[in-house]
């Protein structure tokens, strides 16, 4: 057992509906990990923020910390204040992506942090922003990170999540992650298909919709032939960083 001020401060970063929240969930099972959902910047910014072990999704933006392009915070600012801050990015195939941000962009685009072009793409079609959206988190963004954040991937989650658990635990320096009774309970809810085990994110359910019968690979209910040819010439780049052949 680790002592708890051994335990990094996490933040997990990433494209909206590509698994960060939960993923972020895991941490509510892991002790002595207090985990919070999109603070405001200036809150995990503050003197009393990291009194207890901390981990945290994607924090909103703050008017007091102008963002870098990308990420919804300056990441230099937040390395001076914590340094031992652990981060991960979490990476989805973009055309399942693309299906699940639908919800969100077409409501004022309403996963952050926006792009800083977004009100370019507005006379764009629906499906072109949120490819638009995928690759420029997952570049402009990630860039930021590239160096010091452990990428894992929606993928892996949702189809080998006791595996998952392992990585993440390795990557915190903490082995015995896996064994605790909590995260087993996440485990068992973290599926690939609708059933009686899984359990979706709090912060999800309002972009979820039930048209389709996988999460890996939804793309293939969900978008034409036709959608995906609009759709590589803006994320093939970035998709090829990150493996996935599309």
């Amino acid at each position: 057992m680790m002592a708890e001020e051994a335990y990094p401060p996490v933040m997990i970063l990433g494209c909206g509906r590509s698994g960060t929240s939960i993923f972020g969930e895991l941490f509510t099972s892991v002790t002595p990990y207090k985990y919070t959902s999109e603070p405001a910047f200036s809150e995990v910014m503050s003197v009393n923020y990291y009194s207890t072990v901390q981990a945290f999704k994607v924090p909103r933006e703050s008017v007091e910390y102008p963002p870098d392009p990308g990420l919804s915070f300056p990441i230099d600012v937040l390395r001076q204040r914590v340094p031992k801050m652990k981060f991960f990015w979490i990476v989805r195939h973009p055309l399942d992506a693309i299906c699940s941000l639908k919800v969100g962009i077409s409501q004022d685009w309403g996963h952050h942090p926006k792009p800083l072009d977004w009100k370019e793409w507005l006379h764009r079609p629906l499906i072109e922003r949120c490819a638009h959206h995928w690759a420029y988190i997952n570049s402009v963004g990630f860039e930021h990170v590239s160096g010091i954040a452990s990428v894992v991937t929606f993928e892996d989650m949702v189809t080998s999540p006791k595996s998952f658990v392992k990585t993440v635990a390795t990557e915190l320096g903490a082995s015995n992650l896996s064994v605790k009774e909590p995260v087993h309970d996440w485990i068992s809810r973290v599926q690939n298909t609708n059933n009686e085990h899984f359990v979706e994110a709090m912060t999800s359910r309002s972009y979820s919709r039930k048209d389709h019968k996988v999460r890996v690979g939804r793309w293939r209910e969900n978008l034409s032939s036709e959608e995906v040819d609009q759709v590589l010439p803006i994320i093939s780049k970035t998709a090829r960083t990150f493996g996935y052949a599309v």
